[in-house]
């Protein structure tokens, strides 16, 4: 089954990409990528063998065999240095797909573009990419099981930077600040009721984060 998620991440994929799945589950982002020929390689991984059997089966069912290779192993460490030119990252928390990359750092100094789709910390995944020399290219908005997510597309190359970012003008764009606001208002009234917590530098990073949101 493909959502609003997958199909956003699918958007960003270079067509003739070398693409890496981490974390594949079921597999299906690996088979729509195999559908739509926009990956010329894939490799779909998953850390956990039940899940990795069903992506296993459920590529053989789509005849993607020859296309989709299935690997049992943790993040990028199944990969080797330069054998793929995309990763796709979706599903996870914000911190634990930055852990990945740093359990791998070769395999990641090899690859150009990066399609992460961050459950939560995202503006961590953001700084993490500066550091590590990215462009944040593009940026779209997916709405499954009723929330709305943020879709990154990271690259090395600066050409594929876009002129107006998706989320610009994303018809969830509305919906999307107004859910960041009122969180971020419920922590800061949380927050406000202890002086200790109301003078921290979290407290400050918050409101400054409520302000700029437009």
């Amino acid at each position: 089954m493909v959502d609003a998620r997958i199909n956003a991440m699918i958007n960003f994929v270079s067509k003739g990409s070398r693409v890496a799945d981490i974390g594949a589950d079921h597999g299906y982002l690996s088979i729509f990528l195999a559908k739509t020929g926009r990956a010329d390689f894939i490799v779909a991984t998953d850390k956990n063998a039940g899940p990795l059997d069903a992506a296993r089966k459920n590529i053989n069912a789509a005849g993607f065999d020859g296309l989709i290779e299935t690997r049992l192993g943790d993040g990028l460490q199944v990969l080797g240095v330069g054998e793929v030119n995309t990763i796709c990252i979706g599903g996870m928390g914000g911190a634990l797909i930055c852990k990945i990359f740093d359990d791998a750092p070769k395999v990641l100094d090899s690859v150009e573009d990066l399609i992460l789709q961050p459950m939560n910390a995202v503006d961590k995944v953001k700084a993490y990419l500066s550091e590590k020399n990215f462009y944040i290219a593009d940026i779209d908005l997916a709405e499954a099981g009723g929330i709305i997510y943020e879709i990154i597309f990271a690259s090395r190359n600066d050409e594929k930077i876009s002129a107006r970012k998706k989320i610009e003008t994303s018809p969830l764009r509305e919906k999307y600040l107004a859910l960041k606001k009122e969180k971020l208002q419920r922590v800061l009234a949380e927050m406000s009721k202890s002086p200790a917590a109301m003078s921290s530098e979290k407290y400050l990073q918050l409101k400054n984060k409520l302000r700029d949101i437009k």
